[in-house]
């Protein structure tokens, strides 16, 4: 099982120099093996495998950078726990075409890498980082800064995130850091408030391999808190000695801080104490909360990424122009838009970072005494998130509208507010004091804050978090402040906000002793409002969410939000073969009267067709696609999928499957896993997932059954295409499929969409590889502006055009193809490895090339128009591309 959410990155570090200088790294293979990895990307990128030996352990590493001879900053990219350096390859290379010397290896224990888990051990994890970077001071393309001191900066995600912060404190070399969705004491975040996050743990440790891969330390400190429940002062000490709080006041370099929202394992707070240690050590520091973290959600990689990359232009390369971003930046997720069923994803900046405190409003609770059961053993326990389990879904489904969490009658107290009277922002940690007589001495309580619904009856929980907290002493009384989880998230006017005080949760340990807390309010709710954060006007251009099934989107749409379906116009009989009809389709940019997005637009799609739908930036391929599967209503025209007109929730959307921009899969789980979760989330019929023969037409083979942390790029879009594919939809709808894929993936892609539509279905596929498209769709749709440009046949398209291609079999001799070029009409000629490209001149007759060619006994044995469909295109669209 993997602790990072779809791709995490690992917790690895740099460390300060622990090590005497003796102890050199040492290189035990590989050496000086380059491999082109990216040729078909200027300029290329060239990686070498080595296998160093360090202190006594062999760490797997690449070594990635592109020609030239001049130096270049290094960056070391660090992976996620239960992953390898294979993770962070696209990352790496991307750097490397960027200008920098990029670094990835398997932290100990992980991949092909030697040793045992050390938790970032300084003497172990932490170590292994200074001694990369003495190895990066002595390439000759590396930047110094002086003898032994490259400049280098350090990312990751996770456990990654750790290291990069870890090698910062230990290790004065490194110039710049930006960990990701990680931990700043990993006491604190797995024993929070004294209270053992028993599931979290158990996932590292069997993440790891099981307990006999970790340090004998760290394997005896999990057994002993493990059984007791409860974890004791070692145990905290251990976990804080290999935290970066440890080393807190010696980071002092510019450091980009990512933390998830919809993170049960390290909060928002992490980030939070990270971000306020740094800056007070007088370092630059920006502080950007993603939509995604540990428990699922988006986690914004393209985004991320290149923000990573220009904070080290500014910092590693020195450019001071480069827009590194806000200090503080949000994502907010709107859930689903009212109006069109589209998902909202907006960020939300402020000028400096506010905290978690910021501008609080004091909102007064009702609710009496009340007295709360602590079961024997602790079970059954309620239920908030569900750790490598089922968080993501239940955390996209919170912030979707929908309260999925569970509390047993008799082990709660509630107190309510009053119903809101305008909007409240909450932004940061609500807190509350609570007064907390128990039966027995130790009492454990999990505090939670729901966003009600006007009627009562719907109640959210913001990201699924849930805020634990040990009284001891609880017999005498006790009076206890319980900081909430730090949540983002707007409570609508007319809601009321819910403050409960539970006994017991499925992801921690609760004392196993019968008890009954009495529990009664001390104070009002206080929640953090942080007014100077402002949300952007418009949603970033995006879909965010993994949607692959528009008609289960449709249909969840539906259910969550309780919206009455709209009556539809009757169906077409003529047309219920027909997949596809579009009729004067237009739709106007929002705001605008004369404006169009799409106008006028009209083709149709037949069954067993590969149609592809080209145009460049702007030229509306994106609406059109979100009108057909109903996420947008048209403002003019209709469409048709098998004669019925679509609508949101239109039932015929059951026959329509989509993949939009990837998916998120829960890395732990098997490729088989994941999609039967995603099937079992839309209510429909297992029998009527039909997932064999998806998987089949996939061609995932024995992957199915392995992790799908393991899985290649090109493994988990052929997954997400299978995902899209349950159900066996008769219209499959691929938008941009061959997104990242080396050339080998793209034709496997290429033959999943040839093997689908071949059964008697259909596929409609946006992408911008003109060249796969030519040879994987039978039609096309050119649009232009909003506008249909031309439509037909791949064929009809591509033939027409001034380039004859003329087969010999064999190449022609030279003096042969000089003779043709001075023929009159031909104004160029081009030998092929198997005949001719003749360009004509206008006016040349292609008959009379033909009595030509035999004349000068060239031996041709096929004769006809040549020309690619980039030509076609560009001619089509003249100068918008």
């Amino acid at each position: 099982m993997d602790l990072r959410p779809p791709g995490l990155r690992a917790l690895l570090g740099r460390p300060r120099r622990l090590v005497a200088a003796a102890a050199a790294v040492v290189v035990l293979a590989g050496a000086g093996t380059w491999t082109a990895v990216a040729s078909d990307a200027p300029p290329p990128v060239h990686r070498t495998d080595k296998v160093m030996a360090v202190d006594g352990v062999h760490l797997d590493t690449s070594f990635f950078t592109t020609s030239g001879t001049g130096r270049r900053p290094a960056v070391l990219l660090a992976h996620g726990f239960g992953g390898s350096k294979d993770d962070m390859r696209a990352e790496a290379e991307d750097l490397a075409r960027d200008g920098y010397a990029v670094l990835t290896w398997s932290a100990r224990g992980f991949g092909r890498s030697t040793g045992k888990i050390g938790l970032n051990d300084p003497k172990g994890e932490v170590a292994d980082v200074s001694r990369l970077i003495d190895w990066l001071a002595k390439q000759p393309q590396v930047q110094l800064d002086k003898p032994g001191d490259p400049r280098v900066g350090m990312a990751g995600g996770s456990y990654g995130g750790a290291i990069s912060l870890l090698a910062a404190g230990y290790d004065d070399r490194v110039d710049a850091i930006a960990p990701s969705i990680t931990y700043w004491n990993l006491a604190d975040a797995l024993f929070p408030n004294g209270v053992f996050k028993k599931l979290w743990a158990g996932i590292f440790f069997n993440t790891g391999g099981g307990c006999a891969n970790f340090q004998p330390e760290l394997c005896a400190m999990y057994n002993r808190v493990a059984e007791s429940g409860k974890p004791d002062a070692a145990a905290v000490k251990l976990l804080e000695e290999r935290s970066p709080s440890a080393v807190g006041s010696r980071i002092q370099v510019p450091t980009l801080l990512f933390q998830g929202q919809t993170d049960s394992l390290f909060t928002l707070s992490q980030s939070d104490t990270a971000a306020k240690a740094v800056k007070a050590n007088g370092a630059p520091v920006d502080v950007d909360w993603i939509a995604g973290g540990h428990d699922g959600g988006d986690l914004e990689t393209s985004r991320v990424e290149g923000r990573v990359t220009s904070w080290f232009d500014r910092y590693l390369k020195g450019d001071k122009n480069t827009d590194t971003g806000p200090a503080f930046r949000i994502t907010r997720t709107g859930g689903v838009d009212s109006t069109d069923g589209a998902a909202l994803l907006r960020g939300a900046t402020a000028g400096s970072y506010p905290g978690l405190e910021s501008d609080r409003k004091d909102i007064a609770l009702k609710g009496g005494t009340q007295r709360v059961a602590n079961p024997a053993g602790a079970s059954p326990p309620g239920v908030s998130a569900l750790p490598g389990l089922g968080g993501g879904g239940l955390a996209q489904l919170s912030s979707l509208g929908v309260g999925v969490s569970l509390d047993f009658p008799g082990q709660y107290a509630r107190f309510d507010s009053a119903p809101m009277a305008d909007n409240v922002q909450i932004t940061g940690t609500p807190t509350a004091t609570v007064h907390l007589t128990s039966t027995t001495d130790d009492a454990v309580l999990f505090g939670k804050v729901y966003d009600v619904g006007p009627d009562g009856t719907q109640q959210v929980l913001p990201s699924q978090l849930v805020a634990p907290v040990r009284v001891e002493g609880a017999k005498s009384g006790q009076d206890v402040t319980i900081t909430l989880p730090a949540i983002d998230h707007e409570v609508q006017k007319g809601h009321r906000l819910r403050l409960v005080l539970a006994s017991t949760d499925l992801g921690y340990a609760s004392p196993t002793a019968p008890a009954t807390y009495t529990v009664s309010l001390k104070s009002p709710l206080s929640v953090p409002t942080a007014p100077q954060v402002d949300t952007a006007a418009a949603p970033l251009p995006a879909w965010v969410w993994w949607l692959p099934a528009a008609g289960a989107l449709a249909a969840l749409a539906l259910l969550l939000t309780g919206r009455r379906r709209t009556g539809s116009p009757a169906a077409d009989p003529a047309l219920a073969e027909v997949p596809l009809q579009i009729t004067d389709l237009s739709k106007r940019y929002k705001g605008s009267t004369d404006r169009y997005a799409v106008k006028e637009l009209s083709f149709r799609v037949e069954t067993g067709q590969v149609l592809g739908l080209l145009g460049p930036n702007g030229a509306g391929k994106t609406t059109t696609l979100r009108m057909l599967m109903g996420l947008i209503k048209p403002d003019g025209g209709e469409v048709r999928v098998f004669g019925h007109a679509i609508r949101p929730g239109a039932p015929v959307l059951s026959r329509v499957g989509a993949f939009v921009e990837g998916a998120g899969f829960l890395p732990h789980l098997s490729g088989r896993e994941n999609l039967e979760l995603y099937w079992q989330a839309t209510g429909r019929p297992p029998e009527d997932s039909h997932i064999d023969e998806a998987l089949e037409i996939a061609g995932l083979g024995d992957a199915l059954a392995r992790a799908v942390r393991t899985y290649s790029q090109g493994m988990r879009q052929r997954l997400a295409i299978a995902q899209a594919m349950l159900g066996l939809p008769d219209l499959l709808i691929l938008d941009e499929p061959t997104n990242g894929l080396d050339p080998p993936q793209i034709r496997e892609m290429r033959e999943v969409m040839i093997r689908y539509a071949a059964a008697g279905r259909t596929v409609i596929v946006s992408s911008h590889l003109l060249a796969e498209v030519e040879q994987s769709c039978t039609h096309l749709v050119v649009m232009d502006r909003g506008r249909l440009v031309q439509a037909g046949p791949v064929a009809a398209i591509v033939g027409t055009g001034d380039t004859i291609l003329v087969g010999t079999g064999t190449p022609v001799e030279e003096p042969v193809v000089e003779k043709v070029a001075a023929l009159p009409g031909v104004a160029s000629v081009t030998s092929t490895a198997d005949g001719l490209l003749v360009r004509m001149e206008p006016g040349g007759s292609a008959p009379r090339l033909v009595a030509e060619l035999v004349r000068l006994d060239v031996p041709v044995a096929s004769v006809g128009p040549h020309r690619r469909l980039e030509d076609a295109f560009l001619t089509l669209i003249g100068g918008s591309a």
